[in-house]
């Protein structure tokens, strides 16, 4: 994933449509063709916990810019290809039967 550069945004203007951060993923990642790191998912996946009990209607757009929120996403990706260790996440794997969900094809 070193390889693959954080893209900048193709139209600044261009909002994401998400209520969730993971939706915000999904969307990011079929806007810009690039598959996100595994521990992206996994954190917008506890960001989506956390906020369960209290905002779970309210969609994240309606808390946090939508492009702020897109930035933030972002920042959190490019430090995960820069730094995450494979022997980490093949401990994380290993402790996570769904992992498969988030990973996607390998890139050359």
């Amino acid at each position: 994933m070193k390889q693959l550069p954080v893209p900048v945004a193709l139209e600044p203007s261009s909002i994401l449509p998400f209520i969730t951060w993971q939706n915000l993923a999904e969307s990011m990642k079929q806007k810009y063709e690039q598959p996100l790191h595994y521990l992206t998912h996994i954190l917008l996946k506890q960001w989506d916990q956390s906020r369960a009990s209290t905002n779970e209607i309210k969609p994240i757009g309606n808390i946090i810019h939508p492009s702020k929120a897109e930035a933030t996403v972002w920042v959190v990706e490019e430090f995960n290809r820069q730094f995450a260790c494979h022997h980490f996440l093949a401990k994380l794997w290993l402790s996570d039967p769904n992992y498969h969900g988030f990973v996607d094809t390998v890139i050359p």
